[in-house]
């Protein structure tokens, strides 16, 4: 397979320009990945140097490579990386909990969200998400309690809690939970 990525790199001369400047090399990543051509986009990423590799716009190119060919290991790999490297964006937090869930379990993925709240306590995607978890878990309390707590940050999560199907069993369990006592959101001003 490597010779088949190298070969499609080389016919189309990508990867093999000399002292190409990262920010040209990046912006071609990007088209690629755009474009579908993720081939391409791999041969470029691979190309780039040590220690320009590690940057975190790098490591993000791959992260949005391996979300596209759906390669959760290595991309729970790269996703934790970016964490480590800027722990204060919620994204690369909710991607390595996606990879998780994909690659291991639903149990790992709420293992990375929960170590997620405490830097980002106020996001309605980690509170939506560890609802889904906890849902998918059997805790339909806590599933319940995480999004109401998603839809009062942010109420735009009101119509993902009503379609989601990770939420399927508190739907089936409590059809009419955001209206009851406990579900109702309080007002987010």
């Amino acid at each position: 397979m490597q010779t088949r990525d190298g070969d499609v790199a080389k016919a189309r001369g990508v990867g093999s320009f000399v002292g190409v400047d990262l920010k040209w090399r990046i912006s071609h990543v990007r088209g690629y990945l755009e474009l579908g051509m993720v081939k391409e986009a791999k041969a470029e990423l691979e190309a780039v140097p040590e220690p320009e590799a590690r940057r975190p716009e790098v490591v993000a190119l791959w992260v949005a490579l391996l979300q596209a060919t759906e390669q959760w290991r290595p991309l729970r790999k790269y996703a934790r990386d970016l964490v480590m490297l800027d722990p204060g964006e919620a994204g690369w937090w909710i991607i390595w909990a996606y990879a998780a869930r994909r690659a291991s379990s639903v149990k790992a993925a709420q293992k990375v969200l929960l170590d997620a709240e405490g830097h980002h306590p106020q996001d309605g995607t980690v509170q939506f998400n560890l609802g889904c978890y906890a849902c998918l878990l059997g805790d339909l309390s806590e599933a319940k309690a995480r999004v109401v707590r998603a839809v009062s940050i942010d109420n735009s999560f009101l119509k993902n809690a009503m379609d989601d199907p990770d939420l399927e069993a508190l739907r089936a369990a409590e059809p009419d939970w955001m209206n009851s006592d406990g579900g109702t959101p309080p007002s987010a001003g």
